[in-house]
């Protein structure tokens, strides 16, 4: 609906778009010298009181003085109001979406657009340290809930006029802001396009989180495995650009999504970068090693102890068997058992308060896997492995790889339970072929430990192993073909 040149019927429109709204201020003023009309509009707590009163208000009642109604509003956005973002809009949806928004709009009679001044000034946190991807040594801020700090807080790194930021709505009713990073010297094309054309047509009311954009945008969305990749971390994010990968930061969450992602990259910590790359190799390596402890330790246990208990060695053999002499449960019902004890342990630390969850989280476990070996529900045995397992998934530094290694594991144990040891392997060979199956925008997930020849076989620099920052000298996959090249050869 278009802006009436008549202020009457834009107000009534208003009214009847606000109406039992009761963080809507609206206000009407005369000019002075003259019998036009000021009508101004904004809601109230997520605009900047001062900025009103101060550049807007003041100024129009004071500098301004009526000489006819001809062209004064353009007059006051040129010569009176002292806001710097000020625009014109010119439909009764736009008037809306920016009072909504935290702006202040001002209409008058005899002008058939309104001005939209920028006052938002939402509530916010300060920029704390990240939580979820703890470093030792490296920058401690986060992303916050505000997209416009996390942009600031993204370009600080990389002051680049090639950074550029695009601004989107999502939700058809939340109106969400999200901003679209990239390098434009950097991103593939066709990837650029791509994304973009997938965020105009998310189709949803609300976008409360970036989890909701994550799972909306990913290929195969009944798989247990992220194929898009999350951080609270403005240097991954940084860094990510740097590769030539997209970030999506949507307004009201601290976390940034990047694209595209592959298995390699949930291995990788912001710290790797950081500290000596042998240390950090030795770490990584330790990494790929866990998650596959995760997935198949409590499925060999069963395999070995119930299947093939020959192939261990004798003396470890008869003390498993030792400590299962009283046990009424099957293998399979014990290793459940802790399974499932050590998930709600791990659930119950994370809805609990910070300072008692990690108490609860090491004197349950003490308690409820001593417990349960007195009363001889469960052997010693049993409770190493689910610990250990529990500890692997602990070093994956990304929890959306290590939410689907958790539901891997409970098909390995089902494959083991049934096969035995034969069950563990096809188990893990299902499991191998769903990740070959797998792409994030035309890259194959598990590169590049399968395609590495594409970018004449460069990527395994920064894999299992980090080599020194030194010796890597090209960009990965993600990047344009031909700017891969980070520093000339020597």
């Amino acid at each position: 609906m278009q802006i009436k040149k008549e202020l009457q019927k834009n107000k009534q429109a208003m009214q009847e778009a606000f109406r039992d709204c009761g963080d809507i201020i609206m206000r009407e003023f005369r000019i002075r010298g003259g019998e036009g009309t000021l009508f101004l509009a904004y809601t109230d707590n997520i605009v900047n009181g001062d900025a009103i009163q101060n550049f807007i208000m003041t100024n129009v009642m004071a500098r301004c003085e009526m000489q006819g109604t001809e062209g004064l509003l353009q007059s006051l956005m040129e010569e009176v109001i002292a806001i710097g973002e000020l625009t014109k809009i010119t439909t009764m949806e736009e008037v809306f979406d920016a009072v909504l928004l935290g702006d202040t709009v001002l209409l008058m009679d005899g002008d058939d657009f309104a001005l939209q001044a920028s006052t938002k000034h939402f509530p916010t946190r300060g920029v704390n340290q990240a939580e979820t991807e703890v470093v030792v040594q490296g920058p401690k801020d986060a992303f916050t809930e505000l997209m416009s700090v996390n942009v600031v807080l993204t370009r600080r790194r990389i002051r680049d006029t090639r950074l550029k930021v695009k601004r989107k709505k999502v939700g058809r009713r939340s109106k969400t802001d999200v901003a679209l990073l990239y390098m434009e010297d950097l991103v593939r094309p066709e990837l650029l396009q791509k994304i973009e054309r997938q965020v105009d047509c998310l189709d949803l009311d609300h976008l409360p989180d970036s989890g909701y954009a994550e799972q909306l945008l990913e290929k195969r969305q009944y798989s247990p495995f992220p194929q898009l990749q999350m951080t609270e971390r403005p240097d991954k994010t940084s860094s990510a650009l740097l590769e030539g990968r997209v970030a999506l930061l949507p307004d009201n969450t601290p976390y940034a999504i990047l694209l595209p992602a592959t298995l390699n990259t949930f291995f990788q910590a912001a710290e790797d970068y950081y500290d000596r790359w042998e240390i950090m190799s030795f770490i990584r390596l330790i990494r790929f090693v866990a998650a596959f402890l995760t997935v198949t330790l409590p499925g060999l246990y069963i395999a070995f102890a119930v299947y093939h208990p020959e192939l261990l060695p004798t003396a470890l053999a008869l003390k498993v068997a030792a400590t299962r002499e009283t046990i009424p449960l099957s293998v399979i019902g014990e290793v459940l058992i802790m399974e499932i004890a050590f998930e709600l342990l791990r659930e119950g630390g994370i809805r609990l308060p910070s300072p008692v969850s990690s108490t609860i989280g090491i004197v349950g476990g003490i308690i409820i896997g001593s417990a349960a070996v007195d009363a001889g529900i469960v052997s010693p045995t049993v409770v190493i492995v689910s610990a250990l397992t529990g500890i692997c998934s602990f070093v994956i530094p990304n929890v959306s790889i290590v939410s689907g290694l958790r539901i891997s594991k409970y098909v390995v144990i089902f494959f083991a339970a049934v096969f035995g040891l034969f069950g563990v392997w096809a188990a893990l060979l299902l499991l191998l072929a769903h990740l070959a199956s797998l792409t994030s925008y035309g890259i194959p997930y598990l590169y590049p430990f399968c395609s590495s020849s594409v970018n004449d076989d460069m990527d395994w620099e920064d894999s299992i192993f980090r080599l020194p920052l030194s010796e890597m000298k090209r960009r990965p996959i993600f990047t344009r073909p031909d700017v891969r090249r980070r520093k000339e050869e020597e």
